[in-house]
């Protein structure tokens, strides 16, 4: 029988939709991380503020609390999934939209309220979109459908850390917003396109939708290693998340231009954090998933090192080059670590209680960018970006000391599968 090609996979109808979750999944995450600081910082508000402000990404951290309603109810018409996915696409269009109507000048109160929808909105969509997607990939399409949703997730950042810091240097900030929300309909296209899943396992009861999940990961585990696990997923990324909270304005302020950052920064950004994801995939099927926890974390540590550097360089030596190196490197880094969490993420998840154990471990992943990235701003302001930069490598040491208990280096049953 001919071997089908090895390129046909990637063409498959499943593949596309997986394209799709990762761009309406990224763009509103990367909408509030990147283009909502440097918009404030362009209106003048202070650090300490927009620090503050990633206080609103909160619903990130907390999705689990309303996975198991996801999972227990259907809305009319369109199915258990895709009726989720459309009623959270269509808030995010319009409360994206929303910003268009801000002046942040006038007080910060609406831009908290509209943050506060979005994150509401996206993160509960992402508890849609990654039940949606585990249902819809075979067992051996696991490993290249996540890839795929990944990196799409990373391009939906070209939009507003890119595009609309571009549009902002031409355009006024309210057709900006306009301009940026028109595409979630990429969202929308997913929900009209898609056919609904067949579901493995559907509560009957909020008992079942609301206990189980947490009863059935706890007594796998043990509270003991349960608990390591949980912690491990906080710190893993800690300090690269703060390393990378404020780098608008962080870029900014070492004197770039909005068009230079669209332009140089992103794009460094984006390809090393796709490149890193693909090369750390292929090293996870060398080394194990274990091995891969230690070595990518111990570069990503490394690498928020380069930020340092450029941000104790005189003004005169910041050219555009030293921007690209630095950023490339941090985010080769970030797309190496990310690759080895999401598979670990996975490996931890029972199949059974898939919706709601995701939810819980990714918002576990999201409790760094929100909590520790929330005091960033007054920490720059206290010690400057140099000594800053600093202690984020230093608070990425914790999560790597916990890799002896959850991910020990011997231990090479990374395949294993929770049923």
């Amino acid at each position: 029988m001919t071997q089908s090609p090895w390129w046909r996979p990637f063409l498959s109808r499943r593949m596309l939709l997986c394209i799709l979750t990762g761009f309406a999944s990224g763009l509103p995450l990367f909408f509030l991380f990147q283009l909502v600081p440097g918009w404030l910082r362009d209106q003048q508000v202070d650090l300490g503020t927009i620090g503050l402000l990633s206080l609103v990404q909160f619903p990130y951290t907390w999705k689990f609390l309303w996975a198991p309603l996801m999972d227990r109810f259907e809305l009319p018409l369109l199915g258990l999934r895709r009726g989720w996915m459309l009623l959270t696409q269509l808030g995010l269009l319009l409360a994206l939209a929303s910003f268009a109507l801000i002046d942040p000048r006038q007080g910060l109160g609406l831009v908290v309220a509209a943050a506060v929808l979005v994150a509401v909105f996206s993160a509960s969509q992402d508890i849609v979109i990654d039940a949606f997607r585990r249902e819809i990939l075979a067992d051996s399409e696991l490993g290249l459908g996540n890839a795929i949703h990944i990196n799409a997730y990373r391009l939906a950042g070209l939009v507003p850390g890119s595009l609309s810091l571009i549009l902002a240097d031409h355009l006024p900030w309210s057709s900006v917003f306009l301009i940026t929300a028109a595409f979630m309909g990429v969202g929308l296209l997913l929900t009209a396109i898609a056919e609904e899943p067949v579901h493995a396992h559907h509560p009957h009861n909020l008992r079942q939708a609301v206990l189980e999940p947490f009863e059935e990961f706890f007594s796998r585990q043990g509270a003991r290693q349960a608990l390591l696990v949980l912690a491990f997923m906080v710190l893993y990324k800690l300090g690269d998340n703060m390393a990378v909270a404020l780098q608008t304005p962080f870029y900014l302020d070492m004197g770039y231009s909005k068009s230079e950052i669209g332009l140089v920064a992103k794009h460094a950004a984006l390809w090393p954090v796709l490149i890193g994801s693909l090369v750390g995939g292929a090293i996870m099927l060398r080394i194990g998933i274990n091995r891969s926890l230690w070595v990518f974390g111990l570069v990503q540590a490394l690498s928020i090192f380069g930020y340092a550097l450029l941000s104790s360089l005189a003004p005169e030596q910041r050219n555009l080059w030293w921007l690209g190196a630095v950023v490339a490197c941090e985010y080769f880094g970030v797309g190496l670590g990310a690759a080895a969490l999401t598979a670990f993420i996975a490996r931890e998840a029972s199949r059974t209680y898939l919706a709601t154990q995701l939810a819980l471990l990714t918002a576990l992943t999201a409790v760094p960018r929100v909590l520790a990235n929330a005091g960033t701003g007054y920490m720059v302001e206290a010690m400057g970006w140099p000594h800053f930069f600093l202690l984020c490598a230093v608070v990425a040491l914790p999560g790597l000391l916990l890799l002896p208990w959850v991910a020990p280096w011997a231990r090479r049953d990374d395949d294993t599968v929770h049923p």
